[in-house]
């Protein structure tokens, strides 16, 4: 995961909100309707923010992973309530592998674009070389890294940030990627990763029409997909997005006729609209309305976990925080519970693990003592660890709502460890990134994660593993690591789960980031629409929405 993404590192507002067989592939057929009977009809709106990108390949936040989500079906599902992978929907047949290293992805018959093409292996190989190749710089870039081939496609620049830019690829497709005829797609890793069909839900696998290579620009303007759902006519930027439905659809077709996604800039305009009968969708409420939102919207709000988790991490470059000890103190010294119930009206939940509720495998409380509040074992730790002197700085990204908290957390520290002098250092994003990316950063420091596909690898890897794309600890452990790895070349997602666990134990023992909270998605809708579901990928399933007429 690269540090510089919006989607993954959470830099929006504080309070916004695996059953497979042994060789990888799934026993349920997953049987679509080719008939797909269309009910319903009628239409709706949608909230949405503007997009930065509609190109798959190169979207990698949820503005535009929402109507992306519309245009598109992927290879594989996953089950709204338990976020188990499956075939149902989706246009992988199955995806099997007997080393865990080469995969072969079987493709069903009969999807096609929104313009005719066929969806086919050469789609997908054409998709995924498109997101791999260097020059094309997208977003989306570094999930294609450990398909073989990708180092020729991303040639590494020889003075880092200097002058010199890197040499222009020898080729644009992956040597790792083979057509083996139209519904057969074959993979060739660096390295066995069972986790891999699960990965292959994303975004940036989704496949691209041989309209997209005529003109790129032109297709990121009106995308052309094989979902449920079309464009119909132009994004207009900064104001609305609209698609139909797909009437070709080879799946179950979408239940409404159409949908007008209405781009706000301000989510408290987007909510007294939706109060207003002016919008029929709206799946991030403001924080500060929730209780209002709560007796306002009755059974029309919606309310379920989901996969952001919120972490205090700490600079193990700075020999003042090498003990575990002092870690442990810190995190015993919080009372999670108070400040969200404080500060965000009680809408998260206090996190007792690295890895979201939300994901198969995930445990209820793995962290124990250590993520209790306990202010006396706290002081003792702490006292046991040599103590504290002088000024303890917290760092965190401003004008994203987390002074208060931040604040709260200062609070506690000081009344419960005696640190009295806690300063406070507030950068925008990016600058704040590029300091934790040069490890300038000197005290403990707020991220957040949203999960790319539903695996405790997805937690633990970026994260904790040593040299990890999003290790801003600097946190390495060969026993970690080892059994990361272990869980990567495990025969099967749900074979890896263990090597998993006993990663996360050790990683919850050395307590290189202070676990904080999950988020739950709060969302609200008009009396005109039912059937709304949110998905762990807090996605709304806009494809099974009805109208009411």
């Amino acid at each position: 995961m690269a540090r510089q993404r919006t989607r993954t590192w959470i830099a929006i507002t504080a309070g916004a909100a695996l059953a497979l067989s042994a060789c990888g592939g799934s026993q349920d057929e997953g049987t679509d309707s080719a008939e797909g009977e269309a009910e319903n009809g009628g239409s709706f709106s949608m909230y949405v923010c503007e997009p930065e990108h509609l190109v798959p390949q190169n979207t990698n936040e949820t503005c535009g992973g929402e109507v992306l989500g519309a245009l598109f079906t992927p290879l594989v599902n996953f089950t709204p309530d338990t976020s188990e992978l499956t075939y149902d929907g989706a246009i992988a047949e199955s995806i099997q592998s007997e080393d865990q290293k080469v995969w072969t992805i079987k493709l069903k018959e009969g999807y096609t674009f929104h313009n005719g093409e066929p969806v086919d292996a050469q789609s997908y190989a054409r998709a995924w070389n498109a997101g791999a190749y260097g020059p094309n710089a997208y977003g989306n870039n570094y999930f294609f890294a450990n398909i073989e081939g990708y180092d020729a496609l991303n040639p590494k620049d020889p003075d880092g940030d200097g002058p010199q830019k890197p040499a222009a690829p020898g080729t644009k497709e992956l040597s790792g990627l083979e057509v083996v005829d139209d519904l057969t797609l074959r993979v060739t890793l660096t390295d066995p990763f069972s986790q891999f069909p699960l990965t292959v839900g994303y975004t940036a696998f989704f496949p691209l029409p041989k309209a997209y290579e005529d003109d790129p620009k032109a297709y990121q303007e009106s995308p052309i997909g094989n979902g449920p759902f079309k464009m119909d006519g132009q994004w207009q930027h900064d104001q609305q997005i609209k698609v139909t439905r797909y009437e070709d659809y080879q799946g179950d077709k979408a239940k409404a006729d159409a949908v007008t996604f209405k781009i706000y800039s301000n989510v408290n305009t987007a909510y007294n609209d939706l109060l207003g009968g002016n919008l029929d969708i709206m799946d991030s409420l403001p924080p500060e309305r929730l209780s209002e939102a709560r007796s306002q919207f009755g059974e029309r709000f919606l309310e379920r976990p989901s996969s952001s988790f919120t972490y205090v991490g700490f600079p193990l470059y700075d020999p003042k925080f090498k003990d575990a000890r002092l870690r442990q103190a810190f995190s015993m010294a919080i009372d999670r519970q108070a400040i969200i119930d404080a500060v965000f009206n009680g809408s998260f939940q206090p996190a007792k693990s690295v890895v979201s509720p939300v994901v198969t495998g995930a445990r209820e409380d793995p962290c124990g003592e250590a993520c209790t509040y306990d202010p006396a074992k706290a002081k003792q730790l702490l006292e046991e660890a040599g103590g504290w002197t002088g000024p303890l700085t917290l760092w965190f990204n401003s004008g994203a709502g987390h002074e208060k908290w931040m604040e709260a957390v200062s609070n506690q520290l000081r009344t419960n460890l005696g640190i009295t002098d806690v300063q406070f250092k507030s950068l925008a994003f990016a600058e704040y990134l590029g300091l934790l990316d040069a490890e300038e950063v000197t005290g403990p420091f707020r991220l957040g994660w949203v999960m790319d596909y539903p695996s405790p690898q997805n937690y633990l890897e970026p994260i904790h593993s040593t040299g990890g794309s999003s290790n801003n600890t600097t946190y390495s452990n060969p026993t970690v690591d080892k059994l990361i790895a272990e869980g990567n070349a495990a025969e099967s997602v749900e074979a890896g789960i263990d090597a998993y666990h006993r990663a996360e134990d050790q990683i919850l023992e050395d307590m290189p980031i202070i676990p904080m909270w999950f988020g739950k998605v709060q969302a609200g809708h008009s009396d005109r629409v039912d059937d709304v579901v949110i998905d762990a990928f807090t996605r709304v399933r806009l494809e099974d929405v009805t109208v009411q007429q």
